[in-house]
């Protein structure tokens, strides 16, 4: 493994844990610790716990905040005006491609804005560029972690953490709470798996008892990157590198919902518009695989001739199939449609599907 790699607040943990560490966006990074699919099923049966912290994580305050972002961000911010909510959003540049998906959220006195790791510098610089004066932008990665707790029994493991008289914020909520009076964190119901759970953000001094504290519970798994992508493919949820890049935009890519027709003066947006009025050229699509596991690179076929190759592939522990995204001309959207996949020496049908793959 290079010296160059980013190791996390809770690298040492991993590896304590025989975790297998792969270079993952800069970050030296748990794939798996006890395997894929057992760790797929542990955060579906029960509670898995992720380490994050290589995610980047923004604060915007000042005068001209609410301004800046909602000129900025697709998404429409007069939703999110309530102290603690939260929204799916993008960053879109001149052309209307993406330069990231992001979550954004409002506590209070300032915004909150967590992005891809591999994004984060590309972000950063762009949002700084084009603030004004009045708003003020603080890099809050290298001195916090973050720990995504995921599955039907997560909500009980944490109040076993924060008291019986806690309550989760709600959903896309992000709420300030303390762990014995101690450990002060921040709280958002949010998550990439398609279970119910949490992401907790506490400063990196705290971030190794958290870790081991939620551990402590016989219910409660580690959950490498390896599982993690298997659960949010399950559900939908895009990759950014894989189901999108800056040569997307949102129409194509299934994400015109998180920039609302209504909203206007964003950047990107009179491109977006004009996308919007001609209709994409291609689409990315969601593929189901009865045969085989397909995996990114991966040629889509039509007819036998190529016309896409895959996003995102893996095998649904869940549903025992292969499961995959593409883009492929717009023609050949629409859920039902039958496509092939290559998968190594020999074709394998493939059917277009409306997402989740998991339908919960």
């Amino acid at each position: 493994m290079s010296d160059s790699l980013i190791r996390t607040p809770l690298y040492d943990e991993h590896v304590a844990l025989g975790a297998r560490m792969v270079d993952f966006a800069g970050f030296e990074m748990p794939v798996q610790y006890a395997g894929i699919l057992e760790e797929h099923l542990a955060t579906r049966e029960s509670v898995g716990i992720f380490d994050v912290s290589h995610m980047a994580e923004f604060r915007i305050s000042g005068e001209g905040a609410f301004d800046f972002l909602n000129a900025t961000l697709t998404n429409d911010l007069n939703k999110i005006v309530d102290i603690g909510a939260a929204q799916y959003t993008l960053l879109l540049n001149d052309e209307g491609h993406i330069i990231d998906d992001l979550i954004v959220y409002n506590t209070g006195l300032e915004f909150l804005i967590i992005s891809n790791a591999s994004n984060r510098f590309q972000d950063w610089n762009w949002l700084y560029e084009h603030k004004p004066d009045d708003v003020e932008m603080f890099d809050e990665t290298d001195r916090t972690g973050l720990i995504a707790v995921q599955g039907p029994k997560a909500l009980e493991v944490l109040k076993q953490i924060f008291g019986p008289s806690w309550e989760p914020p709600r959903r896309f909520h992000i709420e300030p709470a303390a762990i014995e009076g101690k450990i002060d964190v921040l709280v958002a119901r949010t998550g990439y798996t398609g279970e119910d759970g949490v992401e907790i953000v506490a400063h990196k001094d705290d971030i190794v008892a958290l870790w081991r504290m939620l551990l402590s519970f016989p219910e409660v798994s580690p959950i490498g990157l390896g599982a993690r992508d298997t659960l949010r493919l399950e559900m939908g949820y895009s990759l950014y590198g894989s189901d999108m890049d800056l040569t997307r935009d949102p129409i194509s890519a299934g994400l015109g919902w998180a920039c609302p027709k209504s909203k206007e003066g964003y950047i990107g947006c009179e491109a977006l518009k004009a996308i919007r009025e001609a209709g994409p050229v291609v689409r990315l699509v969601h593929l189901l695989v009865d045969k085989g596991i397909p995996r990114h690179g991966y040629p889509v076929l039509h007819e036998g001739k190529e016309i896409g190759v895959v996003g995102s592939g893996s095998h649904s522990p869940s549903l025992g199939k292969g499961m995959a995204t593409a883009y492929v001309p717009a023609e050949l959207a629409e859920p039902g449609t039958e496509l092939e996949i290559r998968i190594r020496k020999r074709t394998v049908p493939a059917t277009v599907v409306k997402p989740p793959f998991l339908v919960k």
